[in-house]
């Protein structure tokens, strides 16, 4: 591989925007640690599948986003390391071709991760994991393109949180339960948030390309408005569930990320045309729902 390949997967791995599949899968892990049947193993294997599948997804995201003219759009004063795509054929890092190498590759790669997982230790997972690969394409791909009808939000909401938690914890324990929805509910929207604040630097490139997020639909200062509202509506549902479920209270300590959502909003509501020129926003947002999982898992295992 040369250097010029390698720079191109490595933007299209992108650790940081990867580590949301793994934020979920803490929670499934840790609801299902200590049940028969726990296996370290099967949990690598199926971290494995999610990461290719992370790598497909950022990759035929980038073709269609370059289609479209969204990505090409970007001024480079609202270029940021969270937003805009990963760029790897707007600044000729790639070809189409590998890139579409690449998405190919890894896609195969993941669903054969995933066909050894349903064959030889879950097959009541199959349904999860094809919901979750057809609602990975559609965020982009035809023929929903979820992320350009106002819909990706919902969609990252419902990946990033109950499908990739229940799922790990089937595949740990052999079983469905609703614990792993409930507690994996608060982190999707968590996640969305972050796409949210990821929105607004690629506002007018987004609007240009007809790709009407949420975002898009709203203009930045009512979506600005919104904000404080998703971070609300993860912390109450989040303080809901001692009482609404048989979790332990210690799964409170979830609310770690309250403080970073805080900030967030603060400095959303106070520029939302060009906060992320000047604060470190997207930062904050991602370390919010870092926290939470952190916070939730721990709470988790030691309250259990």
């Amino acid at each position: 591989m040369d250097a010029q390949l390698r720079t191109g997967f490595w933007r299209l791995a992108d650790p940081k925007i990867s580590i949301t599949s793994a934020a979920s899968m803490a929670i499934g892990a840790s609801l299902a640690a200590g049940q028969a049947g726990f296996s370290w193993s099967w949990l690598l294997i199926l971290g494995l599948a999610m990461f290719c599948m992370e790598v497909a997804k950022n990759a035929w995201g980038d073709v269609y986003d370059y289609d479209s003219g969204t990505d090409l759009a970007v001024r480079p004063e609202d270029r940021t390391d969270f937003s805009g795509g990963k760029r790897v054929l707007v600044d000729g890092i790639l070809t189409r071709a590998q890139t579409w190498g690449i998405a190919f590759g890894f896609g195969l790669l993941g669903v054969a991760l995933g066909a050894l997982i349903v064959f030889w230790r879950a097959p009541s997972v199959f349904w999860l994991g094809a919901l979750g690969l057809v609602l990975g394409w559609s965020y982009h791909g035809p023929p929903l393109r979820l992320a350009y009808r106002g819909l990706g939000e919902l969609d990252v909401v419902i990946c990033y949180g109950p499908i990739i938690a229940l799922s790990t914890y089937v595949v740990m324990t052999g079983h469905y339960a609703a614990d792993p929805v409930w507690l994996s509910l608060p982190l999707g929207v968590l996640i969305a948030a972050f796409l949210w604040v990821n929105e607004f630097p690629d506002y007018h490139a987004d609007l240009g390309a007809g790709k009407y997020n949420l975002v898009a639909r709203l203009g930045k200062q009512r979506a600005a408005r919104a904000l404080p509202v998703i971070y609300l509506a993860a912390f109450v549902l989040l303080g809901l569930l001692p009482l609404l479920t048989a979790m332990p209270a210690t799964i409170l300590l979830g609310f770690l990320a309250l403080p970073t959502a805080v900030v967030a909003v603060y400095w959303t509501l106070q520029d939302p045309e060009s906060f992320h020129r000047h604060k470190p926003v997207q930062p904050f947002a991602l370390l919010t729902f870092v926290l939470y999982s952190t916070g939730v898992t721990i709470g988790v295992l030691t309250g259990a």
